[in-house]
């Protein structure tokens, strides 16, 4: 593969990524806003700035070191990172208006247990920690990676257990 192939396909690759993030963001607030006109509320803001931080960091760095010293590609693991893009849009269509980036309780709602919910209590979590690993990878960025993920799990940390004990009194969790 060419130089400027190889590095049009990187440009290509975080610029899907930040897009997707950016409309997500966008998704996000237009689903919370009509869930608290619903009734809902959001519990645990605290921490929301931490996973902004972290997801910024971690996607302005990629950016940083891609632009600076322009890694080869590994396509191995970009065509893993793809693959996981089907996995997220699984959860997104799923969850639908409920989906946010946000911890947002909608009270009397019942759980989603459709699509991956079925099998996971938390698929978004999942993808998004796989996403955080592997999408380093494909530019060969193995310490990176691995900062990252120990990073993105001990956010995660915090917000599932805020997340479940706000479900918890709402109703146990089976």
């Amino acid at each position: 593969m060419s130089p400027q192939v190889d590095l049009a396909l990187k440009v290509a690759l975080l610029g899907l990524t930040t897009a997707q993030r950016l409309g997500e963001l966008v998704l996000a607030r237009r689903n919370t806003q009509r869930l608290e006109a619903r009734g809902a509320y959001e519990v645990g803001a605290g921490h929301y700035p931490l996973i902004v931080a972290l997801h910024g960091a971690w996607l302005a760095g990629l950016w940083a070191w891609v632009l600076y010293w322009n890694p080869p590609l590994n396509l191995a693991w970009a065509g893993v990172y793809l693959a996981l893009q089907a996995l997220r849009v699984w959860v997104l269509a799923s969850l639908g208006e409920r989906w946010t980036t946000r911890i947002i309780i909608l009270p009397g709602a019942p759980l989603v247990r459709r699509g991956p919910y079925r099998f996971i209590p938390h698929p978004n979590y999942a993808v998004v920690a796989l996403e955080i690993a592997v999408l380093p990878l494909a530019f060969g960025l193995w310490a990176y990676s691995l900062i990252f993920t120990l990073l993105n799990a001990g956010v995660l940390t915090i917000r599932i257990r805020t997340e479940n004990a706000a479900l918890r009194a709402l109703r146990p969790i089976p």
